[in-house]
C-alpha cells in the first residue's frame, strides 16, 4: 500500500468511487481511509467527527474538521471530558461545527466514557481490537462496501452499553475503516 509520502504516477491512480473528484475526499482517501491507526489521540478525534456526522455526509464534516480541532481542544481526551455546560452553550454558537447540543453533549460524554475504557483495558486501541479476530485488522476483498458488519454491531452494542451516544453500528463501521480496522479499498485502488 502506497504511503502517504509516496509519489504514484498520478495518471495511473485508481481510487474507490466514493471519493469522486473532491480534493479533500482524494486526499482523504489516498492519506487516511482503510489506514492501520492505533494512537488513542486520533482514535477519539475519528469517534467525535464519525459521531458529528450521523445523519449526514461526512464530506461535510470533512470539511469542517479544522473547525472540530479548535472547538474541541485539538481533541485532547481530558480536557474535553472536563467540558461544562458553559463550554456546551458556547459550542453551541460556533458556526463551524455542526450545532447540534445533543451532539455537543454527547462529545463530551463520549470523552469522559472513553477514559473508562482506557482506565479499564489500558487504551481504547486495545479495547476496540478486543472485538476483532485474533485482534488484527481485516482486509476486504471485492467491491462491496457493507454499511456495518457483526463485529460493528457488537461493538456499538457495548459501547452503547458504556455510555456512549451517537455511535451505532453504522457509525461504527465508518469509524472502523477510517481508523483501518477494516481496510475496504476497493480491488484494483492504487491505495489497496
Amino acid at each position: 500500500m502506497p504511503t502517504a509520502n509516496s509519489k504514484l504516477p498520478t495518471q495511473n491512480i485508481k481510487r474507490c468511487s466514493w471519493c469522486g473528484n473532491d480534493e479533500l475526499y482524494m486526499k482523504y482517501h489516498d492519506e487516511e481511509w482503510g489506514r492501520e491507526v492505533h494512537d488513542d489521540k486520533v482514535l477519539f478525534e475519528f469517534l467525535v467527527l464519525e459521531s458529528a456526522q450521523a445523519g449526514l455526509s461526512w464530506i461535510t464534516i470533512l470539511r469542517r474538521r479544522e473547525n472540530y480541532r479548535k472547538a474541541f481542544a485539538n481533541f485532547d481526551i481530558h480536557k474535553v471530558a472536563a467540558f461544562t455546560d458553559e463550554d456546551a452553550e458556547r459550542l453551541m454558537q460556533d458556526a463551524g461545527i455542526i450545532r447540534n447540543r445533543l451532539k455537543i453533549q454527547s462529545t463530551i460524554t463520549n470523552a469522559q466514557n472513553f477514559i473508562k475504557v482506557q482506565q479499564e483495558f489500558g487504551s481504547f486501541d486495545k479495547y476496540l481490537y478486543s472485538f476483532m479476530p485474533g485482534g488484527k485488522p481485516i482486509n476486504n476483498t471485492g467491491n462491496k462496501l457493507p454499511a456495518s458488519t457483526p463485529i460493528s454491531d457488537a461493538i456499538s452494542k457495548d459501547m452503547k452499553k458504556r455510555g456512549f451516544k451517537f455511535f451505532g453500528t453504522t457509525i461504527c463501521y465508518a469509524h472502523m475503516q477510517a481508523t483501518g480496522m477494516v481496510n475496504d479499498h476497493i480491488d484494483g485502488c492504487s491505495f489497496k
